[in-house]
């Protein structure tokens, strides 16, 4: 079996061909970009602050000063639908980000030198398995308490854990293959073996889950918002916007619930097209069937 960036074949030029053929992937990118644009310009975008009061407006509709109209507070429902873009990509990235360090480490060293590792590493996954995520995630937030930090901290906790498994069967494939033979009977050391012939080899998988994993990890954070151990106020996460006021006011004034779950369900719309393009794209089993 060739390793997986041989697999693919794929130069730049091919990768952008295919990536054509896969619309709604290219449609879940521009909303990915859209919404990491917000996150990183919504100073500047936002007509109003996060947290601007305006006790004159409380509860307005849509209108020429407020676009999507204001909360019980007062404050411009569409800055706080900016800005809570900040908080959702930073938890999105930044808990695939930490979640994927930790997973190619234990999969690589897990899959690579088997044995007692391997079986310690398996029982972990196996216990952790048990149990939902998102109920994993409430046991360790109520442990450390809300916060953007211990949010990341936590889904990059439990990402690591669960990850760690599809990394670990990757490299079982890998180090099979007679390249990876040929270097080990040449004399290369585990260090270079990692390095040189096995990391490389197993980007594919590592890219495909984090594009997959980003939506669920946004969709997270805002389950843990919604229910009180996500970030807290005054800061805006669409979580904790559809629980607040859009909970409490919801047939008295809709939109608070409305557009804040419009702007997740896009989020997490963009990136699952665009884990599920890349993933069609990045693995050579799938790309055969088509």
């Amino acid at each position: 079996m060739a390793p997986w960036t041989r697999a693919s074949g794929m130069s730049k030029g091919a990768f952008g061909v295919l990536l054509r053929r896969k619309p709604l992937g290219a449609l879940g990118g521009v909303l990915l970009l859209a919404m990491v644009g917000l996150a990183f310009f919504g100073g500047w975008v936002a007509p109003y602050g996060y947290d601007d009061v305006d006790v004159f407006s409380r509860l307005r509709p849509a209108s020429g000063s407020h676009w999507l109209g204001t909360d019980n507070l007062g404050r411009d429902l569409l800055s706080r639908i900016i800005h809570g873009a900040r908080v959702s990509m930073a938890v999105g990235f930044g808990g695939v980000a930490l979640g994927l360090a930790g997973a190619t480490l234990v999969g690589l060293l897990s899959g690579y030198f088997g044995g007692r590792v391997d079986i310690l590493v398996q029982r972990v996954v196996d216990a952790f398995m048990c149990f939902p995520l998102l109920l994993v995630a409430l046991t360790i937030m109520a442990l450390l308490g809300p916060g953007l930090v211990n949010v990341i901290l936590t889904l990059g906790l439990v990402l690591a854990v669960r990850d760690s498994r599809v990394i670990r069967s990757a490299v079982l494939t890998v180090k099979t293959n007679l390249y990876v033979e040929s270097a080990r009977a040449l004399g290369a050391g585990h260090g270079a073996m990692i390095a040189r012939h096995i990391f490389p080899n197993i980007m594919a998988p590592i890219i495909i889950l984090a594009t997959v994993n980003l939506g669920a990890v946004i969709l997270i954070e805002a389950a843990l918002s919604f229910l009180g151990f996500g970030v807290p106020p005054p800061h805006p996460s669409w979580g904790g916007m559809l629980s607040g006021a859009g909970l409490v006011h919801m047939l008295r004034a809709p939109w608070l619930a409305l557009w804040p779950g419009v702007a997740l369900s896009l989020a997490v719309f963009g990136a699952n097209m665009l884990g599920d393009a890349l993933r069609d794209v990045l693995d050579p089993r799938l790309r055969g069937t088509e």
